[in-house]
C-alpha cells in the first residue's frame, strides 16, 4: 500500500453579490505539508458567471485567481504573502474574508498523491 499523507484543501468561490452569499465554484487550493505541495486549480467559465452575475468585472476575477496561483508558487511574484512559508500561504489563502473571491472551510483527508487529488477534487467539486 502506497504511504498515506494528509492534505487540507478548500473550494475557490466566486461570489459576485457578497451580500446574497450565492456562489460558484471556481477552483480548489490544496495542501500537503510532508509532500511540500500547496497549488491551485481553477477554472474560469465567462459565460456561466455572466448568467449568475451579468455585472460581474470578469477581469478583476481573473486577477484575484491568478494572484491565488501566485501565492502557491511562491517568492517575490507572490508579493508579501508570497514570501511567507507554504503553511501560512495556504492559511493566509484560505481565510475568511468577505470578497468575490472567497474560499470555503477547509477540509482534510489523506492522499498519496497530493496533484492527483487535486486534480480529482476540481473534477469532483468545479467541473460537475
Amino acid at each position: 500500500m502506497q504511504e498515506q499523507h494528509l492534505f487540507e484543501y478548500a473550494v475557490i468561490r466566486i461570489v459576485p453579490k457578497v451580500e446574497r452569499e450565492e456562489f460558484l465554484n471556481v477552483g480548489v487550493v490544496l495542501y500537503c505539508a510532508s509532500r511540500k505541495f500547496l497549488q491551485a486549480k481553477y477554472l474560469l467559465d465567462r459565460t456561466r458567471i455572466s448568467s449568475f452575475s451579468p455585472n460581474t468585472d470578469i477581469a478583476e476575477i481573473e486577477a484575484f485567481l491568478a494572484a491565488f496561483e501566485r501565492i502557491c508558487i511562491g517568492g517575490n511574484e507572490g508579493g508579501t504573502i508570497g514570501r511567507l512559508p507554504a503553511p501560512d500561504r495556504f492559511r493566509w489563502l484560505s481565510a475568511t474574508r468577505s470578497t468575490v473571491v472567497q474560499c470555503s472551510k477547509v477540509h482534510p483527508g489523506l492522499c498519496s498523491d497530493p496533484a492527483e487529488m487535486l486534480e480529482r477534487l476540481f473534477c469532483q467539486l468545479v467541473l460537475q
